[in-house]
C-alpha cells in the first residue's frame, strides 16, 4: 500500500469554495483505479488548513492518476484558492490501531 498525505492552505475566502468543490469530486477520485482510500481532515485551530489522506495500491497507480485528466481539473480548480504552497509526503504505514 502506498499512503500519500497532503497539506493544503487556503485563503479564508476560499475555504467554502474548496470544501464545494471537493465534494463534487471526491467519489470520482476515490473510484480512480488504484485508490483504495480518501479521507479529508481539517485542522481545529488553523481552519484554513486542510489534509487529504489518500491510499493507492502503489506508486504506479499515485501517479496514473496524477497525470489524469481527473487530477488536471481538479488541480485547476484548486490551485488557485491558496494562500500557501501544498506540502505533500509519501508515506509507510508502520502501524494501525483500532
Amino acid at each position: 500500500m502506498f499512503v500519500r498525505i497532503v497539506k493544503l492552505s487556503f485563503a479564508p475566502e476560499n475555504i467554502n469554495t474548496f470544501k464545494a468543490n471537493f465534494e463534487t469530486i471526491k467519489h470520482k477520485i476515490r473510484a480512480f483505479e488504484g485508490c483504495q482510500l480518501l479521507e479529508l481532515y481539517q485542522d481545529k485551530h488553523n481552519s484554513n488548513v486542510f489534509f487529504t489522506y489518500s491510499y493507492w495500491t502503489s506508486e504506479t497507480h499515485l501517479e496514473r492518476y496524477r497525470q489524469s485528466e481527473l487530477f488536471k481539473g481538479v488541480w485547476a480548480n484548486t490551485k488557485p484558492l491558496f494562500n500557501a504552497k501544498p506540502e505533500a509526503w509519501s508515506v509507510d504505514k508502520i502501524a494501525s490501531l483500532q
